[in-house]
């Protein structure tokens, strides 16, 4: 094991930035706060620590952010989603302590479980300003975090105590608005396109994954037919076929983009995990599909610095906090398997993290950050 730091409460997201000027901080959410980490070869040590007063839910990097190791002018920015349904904006700068702006709660928001976030993709502009959020509720919703017009909402946002001393004054800047895409499903996971900023990569919860172009307007299609903007729609014949038959388990889904081949798309699907290329659409069928965790796999993540490897956890504590690394060129050999922690402990959240070399993966088991190497330097 290389790393662990031990957080106060249990911790149920993570989110390791990837920027290239802030690949060495991770977000952590926990019961009640969202504590940013920065890692170094021997220790992770807090550098920003905001308290929100419900559990987080999901986290998401801005492109703005800078690690302090970069340089003086360092800055942390971040969302976060609580279980109350609220948004918040998180920041901290060298020079300024940590700030708290709350928005997209009550009845102007989502309305059931928020299961994931990312900000829009690219590098331009628009990367740090709209932010994709996916719920239970089977909404799509993205937000102008820099409106120019104000439309207050008579619903105020779940937000700490007014008083607190990280919360701005509300005043003191527009609140976000939200263009909205209803889908027949829950939602389970969304991804940013690498290149751009108008296309996410949505999962629900029963074998659909769909590409969706948020910023053409479904009017100038013909007869307003581009359907809830959706442009791909994937499957998983697996989980189509048990939810269709009405037999389908609690299983979550989880879909991720490969970074250096954007036509690649993973995803894992109760037992069953897929890639699909875009490029070769095939009716919408995966590529491939081979089978992992008997008991369902959670999250689905592709490897940054070795981007062939993709890695899969499950959220049963029958076999304890494992994970399994798949080679995508051998994909039918047998996974390499990393037992982090005995049963019953089990992993809530993992991705890797972007430092370069030798791949890295950070894992969350119960109110421990883990982080370890999948190899070693020859």
């Amino acid at each position: 094991m290389d790393l662990e730091f031990q957080h106060p409460s249990n911790i149920y997201c993570l989110a390791p930035c990837r920027n290239n000027e802030a690949q060495d901080i991770i977000a952590i959410g926990g019961d009640h706060s969202v504590d940013v980490l920065q890692v170094s070869n021997s220790a992770c040590f807090r550098i920003a620590s905001f308290h929100i007063g419900s559990r987080i839910t999901a986290l998401a990097w801005s492109s703005r952010a800078v690690s302090p190791s970069s340089g003086d002018k360092w800055y942390i920015e971040l969302t976060a989603a609580s279980a109350d349904f609220g948004l918040h904006l998180l920041t901290k700068s060298a020079s300024a302590p940590e700030e708290i702006f709350s928005f997209g709660g009550g009845l102007s928001g989502h309305h059931g479980a928020i299961n994931g976030m990312v900000f829009c993709g690219g590098w331009d502009e628009d990367s740090a300003r709209y932010v994709g959020t996916v719920s239970d509720d089977k909404m799509l919703m993205v937000w102008d975090l820099y409106p120019s017009i104000d439309i207050p909402s008579p619903f105020p946002s779940p937000s700490p105590e007014p008083d607190y001393a990280m919360s701005p004054h509300p005043d003191a800047r527009p609140q976000p608005t939200a263009y909205v895409i209803p889908f027949p499903h829950p939602l389970r996971s969304i991804r940013a396109h690498p290149g751009t900023s108008k296309e996410f990569l949505v999962s629900d919860c029963h074998g659909s994954i769909f590409l969706t172009d948020w910023r053409t307007d479904p009017e100038d299609g013909d007869d307003g037919a581009l359907r809830h903007s959706s442009v791909v729609e994937l499957i998983e014949p697996t989980a189509l076929a048990a939810a269709a038959m009405g037999t389908s388990k609690q299983w979550s889904a989880s879909v991720d983009w490969r970074l250096d081949a954007i036509d690649i798309v993973g995803g894992v699907y109760g037992t069953k995990f897929s890639l699909w290329d875009i490029s070769k659409l095939r009716g919408g069928l995966p590529t491939v599909s081979g089978s992992t965790f008997a008991e369902g796999g959670a999250i689905f993540r592709w490897c940054l610095s070795y981007p062939e490897h993709f890695a899969i956890s499950t959220q049963s504590p029958s076999k304890g906090a494992i994970l399994h690394v798949h080679n995508c060129n051998f994909v039918h050999s047998p996974p390499t398997p990393f037992v982090i922690r005995p049963k019953p402990h089990f992993i809530r959240d993992f991705d890797f993290l972007a430092l370069r070399g030798i791949p890295k993966i950070a894992a969350a088991i119960g109110r421990s950050l883990v982080i370890f190497s999948i190899g070693v330097d020859t």
